[in-house]
């Protein structure tokens, strides 16, 4: 097990409605960064912006977006995680993709939608949580209003890192700032969440603020706007140690939550 997990979140305005410019602005972060990192972290809809146009945006799983997260995470030897609109079988999903370094490929439908933007109108609900096994770590990645449902989000004893990927405007930052940690403290886990700035086509406001936390809250990386390419260094026996010395998840109330399934 590799006691450490470097994460780097990508921070950065969005392109409306282009994908091609906001794959160029991404892969314009990842140079440099093969060899230094084991997971990259980019925005919800990082393709596109948070957009409700779904018919015309989506693309397939063999489309151009999926298909350059897969292309990138093999040429940098680490996975990239980041949500976009897709289409299939005739329903339209707000997709988190997760691009492995050996080229395959695992997702998790946004199961919240965010019904004060009619999300619920555009786009199909996921029903099934994932937890991903990646170099001896347990990461549960989630998608933006995600963060607000604490029974969905809830660790039993499952998982080590809980990763949100937001489109969150600013005029809610505080919330954004107070429920990744509460998740990160009540969990016991560590905690990535990674937001967009600038403003988008809906005239919306982003400040940012991704932020990695560890499992007191405390911020390890980011925490800020403005446009930048952070790592944080994640610690497993650091948060071993503590699980044992505060094991406050034994006293966790018991409960079924249908829906889940694990990925090797």
């Amino acid at each position: 097990m590799n006691p450490h997990l470097r994460v780097t979140m990508i921070q950065a305005e969005l392109a409306w409605q282009d994908p091609a410019a906001n794959r160029a602005v991404f892969a314009a972060h990842f140079r440099g960064l093969a060899g230094h990192t084991d997971l990259i972290v980019l925005p919800e809809m990082f393709s596109t912006g948070f957009s409700m146009e779904a018919e015309r945006l989506a693309e397939g799983m063999d489309g151009p977006t999926v298909g350059w997260l897969r292309e990138e995470a093999v040429a940098l030897g680490c996975a990239i995680a980041g949500s976009l609109i897709v289409e299939e079988a005739g329903r339209h999903f707000n997709r988190l993709v997760w691009a492995g370094p050996d080229g395959t490929l695992l997702h998790y439908d946004k199961r919240h939608l965010f019904r004060m933007a009619d999300e619920q109108r555009h786009y199909a609900a996921g029903s099934r949580r994932l937890t991903v096994e990646y170099r001896g770590w347990r990461i549960c990645p989630l998608v933006c209003y995600d963060l607000r449902f604490p029974v969905w989000s809830r660790n039993r004893g499952d998982y080590d890192l809980l990763i949100y990927v937001a489109n969150w405007p600013a005029r809610r930052s505080l919330a954004w700032k107070t429920l990744l940690r509460a998740r990160a403290i009540e969990n016991v886990c560590y905690a990535v969440g990674v937001n967009r700035i600038g403003r988008d086509g809906n005239g919306a406001a982003y400040a940012g603020d991704s932020a990695a936390v560890d499992f007191l809250g405390q911020t390890l990386a980011g925490d800020r706007g403005g446009d930048f390419a952070e790592t944080a260094v994640l610690d497993r026996e650091q948060l071993r140690a503590y699980r044992e010395s505060f094991p406050v998840h034994l006293d966790a109330d018991e409960f079924a939550l249908g829906g889940e399934r694990s990925a090797p």
